[in-house]
């Protein structure tokens, strides 16, 4: 038994490769979401475009400070110096997984495509990141092909469900 006063040795509470899967998968999700909101009033100047492109990157360095202060809070064990710091480092893949939805829309505001439903092109390769990183994810445990491919389709699911809504809220 140990004394209350003893000191416990800090750990984080995922490993990195599990913090990888659940940053890119949540970083994936969460832009597929704001570039349905983003693109939903049918504002397609490139100018729009730049603007959607910077809200998505506020949302996203948003997005990573909320979630890793969370995990910090919740980390109820004893506090060491940088231990904040090193919780919103952590969440590095949430941001990761959003800048290619970033780099879509400000491509099409520096003119580099049609601005016009460019937001399929960022829902498209949301998808297919949700579906390598279920692959990923069911491989990396030691999980066969086919379940592997199974899981990749589950989580592409996910963003299927986001453009499917978008197209019935519109």
């Amino acid at each position: 038994m140990t004394d209350s006063t003893e000191a416990v040795p800090w750990r984080p509470a995922h490993d990195r490769r599990s913090m990888l899967l659940f940053g890119g998968v949540y970083g994936a999700v969460v832009a597929s979401a704001m570039l349905a909101a983003l693109t939903e009033y049918g504002r397609y100047s490139r100018a729009d475009r730049r603007y959607d492109a910077a809200w998505l990157l506020v949302t996203a360095l948003a997005s990573a400070l909320a979630h890793g202060y969370a995990h910090y809070i919740a980390d109820r064990g004893p506090r060491r110096r940088g231990q904040v710091l090193r919780a919103l480092a952590a969440e590095w893949p949430l941001v990761a997984a959003m800048l290619p939805s970033v780099l879509i829309l400000a491509g099409a505001g520096w003119g580099w495509w049609p601005t016009r439903s460019v937001e399929y092109a960022g829902f498209s390769f949301n998808i297919a990141l949700l579906f390598t990183l279920g692959m990923a994810s069911a491989r990396s445990a030691g999980r066969g092909w086919a379940v592997a491919s199974a899981t990749g389709v589950g989580d592409a699911l996910i963003g299927v469900i986001v453009v499917v809504a978008n197209a019935v809220i519109k």
